[in-house]
């Protein structure tokens, strides 16, 4: 018997921007603002803001456009936020169990199983719209599994591999044979659009992975996890349910007023700091599972690494292979997609296995706010 990543499934919204469109989007709120604190900005007591460019944006990350599901208010220079009407829980589906629920569906059939065939339902994602009930477990309650058990996690943009591995240890113990891992991401809801530095890193999927305990070998041997976490702030996205009662703290007429979310607790993070720091942290934990499995670098067919940034992946990739690499080995989806946070090593996976062949070893790694880094090994059946 062996443990299998046996399928994967992929739901993406409607709608996609360009980067044009949001650069568009996002100078016209650029002009607006600057004229409105005309004064204050000459005073010195306000600092104007600078325009963004669709140059620039590629050159930073590698992004060329994103997926999202709600185009209109995030292009409204007044809004610059999705919106979605609010759904009866109980009554109608939420918006992310939705999303997963298309995904899981999409997973399933390329797997051949049905959903009474699974034995649990992980959601491992960056952001929950609700604490409870789980996202899961309404996932697991609309596709019809009447048995089992379903939770969320949250490991910001590490979960699918801790959450694979969650699947993995699930099994051994004895708790299930067959357990899907959903990584349902609206990140266009916990991005400030209107902050230069990231208003135009993510996008919207969602992703599903099926593990599977199998006599008959089938997709990919999961041959082994390796998981890490180090505290850092310096990506955080702290918006929640106690706001509340913080503002309170402060000023009770501040939250009498207040009309849109505070900002500063919204998506942020200190860019060249996460590179310098996450980027030789995540090439030692690759290289380090290698060899506690005594594998090479150079055995490495393929790396499906998160899709944060073109420049942080062709570094991991330098790094861990040597400066000469096949850029093959690690492929890239985030000019499509942008950042999906917990779900890019999976939409990588899922569009670019080919050429992989029966015996190919490969690496799945996801990193991110925590900060967290996940290694999965692989080999293809």
């Amino acid at each position: 018997m062996g443990i299998y990543l046996t399928a994967t499934g992929l739901y993406k919204p409607a709608y996609q921007i360009s980067n044009d469109e949001l650069v568009a989007a996002f100078n016209t709120y650029v002009d607006n603002y600057n004229a409105e604190h005309a004064k204050a900005i000459a005073a010195g007591d306000k600092v104007a803001l600078q325009h963004s460019s669709s140059e620039f944006i590629e050159k930073a990350s590698g992004i060329k456009s994103r997926y999202v599901i709600d185009k209109k208010g995030i292009l409204d220079p007044k809004i610059m936020a999705p919106i979605f009407p609010a759904r009866k829980l109980g009554e109608e589906l939420s918006v992310m169990a939705e999303m997963g629920l298309a995904a899981l569906k999409d997973a399933l059939d390329r797997a051949k199983l049905t959903a009474d065939e699974l034995d649990g339902i992980i959601c491992a994602s960056s952001n929950f719209q609700r604490c409870y009930p789980a996202i899961a477990i309404e996932i697991q309650h609309a596709i019809g599994m009447q048995h089992g058990f379903a939770y969320d996690m949250n490991v910001a943009c590490s979960a699918a591999t801790f959450g694979i591995a969650q699947a993995v240890g699930s099994i051994k113990a004895g708790l299930g044979k067959k357990i899907a891992v959903l990584n349902v991401e609206i990140t266009s809801a916990h991005l400030n659009w209107r902050n230069r530095d990231s208003h135009f890193i993510f996008g919207d999927v969602a992703a599903a992975t099926i593990v599977e305990e199998l006599s008959t070998p089938k997709g990919y041997e999961i041959l082994d996890s390796k998981l890490y976490t180090q505290f850092s702030a310096n990506i955080k996205n702290e918006y929640g349910f106690m706001d509340r009662s913080e503002f309170l703290a402060a000023d009770t007429q501040m939250y009498a007023d207040i009309k849109e979310p505070v900002t500063d607790k919204l998506f942020l993070q200190e860019g060249r700091k996460v590179f310098r720091e996450v980027c030789p942290k995540v090439s030692e934990i690759i290289t380090t599972h290698l060899t506690e499995n005594n594998l090479s670098a150079d055995q490495i067919k393929r790396m499906w690494l998160h899709q944060a940034n073109i420049n942080m992946i062709d570094l991991i990739l330098r790094t861990v292979v040597g400066k000469d690499a096949d850029k093959s080995i690690a492929p890239v989806v985030i000019a499509e997609y942008g950042n999906t946070s917990s779900a890019s090593p999976v939409v990588a996976f899922h569009e670019t296995q080919e050429g992989v062949e029966s015996g190919d070893l490969c690496v799945m790694c996801s990193f991110g706010a925590g900060y967290s880094i996940g290694s999965v090994l692989l080999k293809k059946v």
